[in-house]
């Protein structure tokens, strides 16, 4: 890994509830064109192009980019879970580190339909079912899969820690009152804790409907390439990547008894420590963050799995509103997942195109003053935890 890798252009388009956007052909052809544009570069330019989405059918990226151009490029299409939007930029930042090609494509979608995520194949092993599995004996009947997981996660830290559900019920508030200023979100209506608390209970004393994401239609696309090429057709080279790890679970997963790490908290630390190595810059140095918060809880649990605050002292750290505007960091400025909500292929590329923006000093309304330096979190279970720092110059 030598070249420099910039980020030359960003795009999303509106999130919207299902039943209530455009085809995945439509909306992933919508975002590519923004990120091409705000790159200042065509198509014809892009050497290879990674798709990200999870409900749909082989070859989804080829469909979108054939309405764009065809102009024969390897396109790989990428299945990570709720990480695969990440994962996708992962791949394309290390072919342009490797000095393999120049300029590559990102891109991210999902059609979704309403109601919890479930299993598609039920006629064989599901990659998930160790993870329910080691939750199972904390988990009360009728509560959906994914809920099962995040929900343990969030019982776990309140039982070793104390931390009441009010603390998750703050958060929730928190995102909401961020994405007031965000037209991109999908839930744009400030809500109270109070309010959070006394929604309907999915979970009696873990978890309420509110403190979690909502399924969610939308697109975003980011355009890398190396300094040298940006230098050479005079494209935006003030954000880069200063490093990037992605990483899967490890053996605490199953062998700790600790139910934080069946929603990726160890691997979530893994990759943020490899980053912070990597770019030689540490928790305390960064500005604002974007990260993965589809539960209240596992905003909390991100915030000690990426360094921002010790072990067991994300009850202080919020209550010492340290994770928004006037605070130590300004965590999901966007109004993340909880607000934004959660097109599972879009997701950790309209992150990056929340925190480039952010850096540019073009976030309006959401705008982190001076902010330099920038985290994204992205992970999904079974599992795959992406973590990306972004640098200004």
């Amino acid at each position: 890994m030598t070249e420099k890798v910039v980020v030359a252009g960003v795009g999303m388009i509106p999130f919207k509830k299902p039943g209530q956007s455009e085809p995945y052909t439509v909306m992933g052809a919508q975002a590519v064109r923004l990120a091409l544009a705000d790159a200042a570069v065509g198509y014809e330019s892009i050497q290879q192009a990674y798709a990200s989405y999870i409900f749909g059918d082989s070859t989804c990226g080829q469909r979108v980019l054939y309405d764009i151009g065809m102009t024969g490029i390897p396109v790989v299409n990428v299945h990570n879970n709720c990480a695969s939007g990440s994962s996708a930029l992962f791949l394309a930042n290390q072919a342009i580190a490797s000095g393999r090609v120049d300029i590559v494509l990102a891109f991210g979608f999902e059609q979704m339909n309403p109601g919890a995520l479930g299993g598609l194949y039920n006629d064989r092993p599901a990659p998930l079912d160790p993870f329910l599995q080691e939750c199972a004996s904390v988990v009360p009947e009728g509560v959906p899969m994914a809920l099962r997981l995040f929900g343990a996660a969030g019982l776990e830290h309140m039982r070793r820690f104390g931390t009441p559900l009010e603390t998750f019920a703050k958060i929730r508030a928190k995102a909401s009152r961020h994405a007031m200023n965000n037209p991109m979100a999908v839930f744009r209506k400030e809500v109270t804790a109070e309010e959070v608390m006394a929604d309907q209970m999915m979970w009696p004393g873990v978890m309420t409907r509110l403190m979690a994401c909502p399924p969610t239609c939308g697109a975003a696309a980011v355009v890398l390439c190396s300094e040298s090429y940006a230098r050479k057709h005079r494209l935006d080279a003030s954000v880069w990547i200063a490093g990037q790890a992605i990483a899967t679970d490890g053996p605490e997963t199953f062998r700790s008894g600790d139910l934080r790490h069946v929603a990726g908290y160890g691997m979530s630390r893994a990759a943020a420590n490899k980053v912070y190595e990597e770019a030689g810059i540490g928790a305390e140095d960064i500005d604002v963050l974007e990260l993965h918060d589809c539960f209240a809880q596992n905003e909390l649990l991100s915030y000690e799995a990426l360094g921002l605050c010790p072990e067991g002292g994300a009850q202080k750290f919020v209550d010492a509103a340290d994770n928004t505007y006037g605070g130590k960091y300004v965590v999901n400025p966007s109004g993340g997942l909880l607000s934004k909500g959660h097109p599972i292929g879009a997701t950790g590329l309209a992150q990056a195109t929340e925190l480039v923006q952010q850096l540019r000093g073009r976030a309006d309304q959401r705008q982190v003053d001076g902010a330099r330096i920038a985290l994204q979190h992205n992970v999904g279970i079974g599992g795959a935890a992406v973590v990306t720092m972004y640098r200004k110059d």
